[in-house]
């Protein structure tokens, strides 16, 4: 994102926006909690040409291979970069842009009951294109799945040890100081939580895509829920239909950052970059007519 001069009001992270129309304005006074503000997008996207797509990518590649997961991450940097209002949140009564745009998602590090989780924190700039944030993803991936410890993981190992009083009382002081971006920045650095989008990948356990929401803390104001890719029938103008591969997908948004109208134009822009997969190939902030 374009970084721009910090002016009084700002946050470290972000720029405050004072454009806005009244109506803006008031909401976070209105509707402070971030979690009463959940609006949930429920879309199935055709594979048809994602899925060609990635087995072109994929010719000659037996480890790391491009997946549909990674695909809809490329699609989500993209839509975000040219859609930048989505990368807006909510904190302290004031609508902030962020300076950078980050996703963020669970790895685990075996499928197992027993097997951990660490957590997975990426910045991308607006040159990513589908290679780059493959490379990526598949190095944050290794790491995760290491022996090392993530930083989010290695923050709350601090507090875990702290009788529950006490902790009751640091955790009001921390939810103060992120009030008014006040944050330390290295508690905050790579919490998933603070990311401009937080995916989960539940087709990977085979699981469908649902609603998950949001949460006050952090600033995160988008959630993608990624389900499990299956065939199903589409329908033609004519009555006649089609089984193709089709993959359920849940939003669930902050709606105060903006209007129904601009969310329905991302989501159709993601529509058009899934259809047209070879976007992607593209710098995130090269424009699309769609």
């Amino acid at each position: 994102m374009e970084k721009k001069k910090k002016r009084w009001g700002d946050r470290f992270d972000a720029t405050m926006v004072r454009d806005l129309d009244p109506l803006h304005w008031f909401f976070p006074y209105i509707y402070p909690n971030r979690t009463d503000n959940e609006a949930f997008i429920q879309e199935e996207f055709d594979l048809t040409q994602l899925n060609a797509y990635l087995e072109k990518k994929n010719e000659g590649r037996d480890a790391d291979k491009y997946t549909v997961f990674h695909a809809l991450c490329a699609v989500v940097v993209k839509a975000v970069t040219l859609r930048p209002k989505m990368n807006r949140f909510i904190k302290g009564c004031r609508i902030y842009q962020r300076d950078d745009l980050t996703l963020s998602f669970v790895v685990k590090k075996q499928f197992s009951d027993e097997a951990q989780e660490a957590l997975a924190f990426i910045k991308f700039g607006p040159e990513t294109t589908m290679d780059s944030l493959h490379e990526r993803i598949m190095q944050e991936i290794h790491t995760c799945r290491s022996d090392a410890v993530d930083n989010s993981t290695d923050k709350m190992e601090m507090f875990t040890h702290l009788p529950r009083w006490l902790m009751r009382i640091v955790m009001w002081g921390l939810h103060r100081l992120d009030f008014f971006g006040k944050l330390p920045y290295d508690l905050i650095k790579a919490d998933p939580n603070h990311a401009s989008v937080f995916l989960t990948n539940l087709g990977s356990i085979k699981l469908n895509a649902a609603y998950h929401h949001l949460s006050n803390w952090g600033t995160t104001s988008v959630f993608v829920v990624v389900g499990e890719k299956a065939m199903r029938p589409c329908f033609n103008p004519d009555g006649s239909y089609e089984m193709r591969d089709m993959l359920p997908v849940g939003i669930t948004l902050d709606e105060r950052i903006a209007d129904g109208y601009y969310y329905a134009r991302t989501i159709r822009l993601i529509k058009h970059l899934i259809a047209h997969p070879e976007l992607l190939d593209r710098p995130a902030n090269e424009e699309v007519q769609y």
